[in-house]
């Protein structure tokens, strides 16, 4: 019995592990704070050089 249920148990979390790589999530990739505040920096500086011209 004991057998069967870790050949069984192997299995599933082989298949479980499968299952998670086909499945992407929707959840956005994370972007740590710094990196946020160098975009807007970023973004802050190209709209000054729209406006500029």
């Amino acid at each position: 019995m004991n057998r069967k249920k870790k050949i069984n148990e192997t299995f599933k979390r082989k298949l479980k592990k499968a299952n998670s790589k086909l499945h992407k999530s929707n959840k956005p990739k994370y972007i740590s704070k710094a990196d946020r505040a160098l975009l807007d920096q970023k973004e802050q500086e190209q709209q000054e050089q729209t406006s500029e011209q």
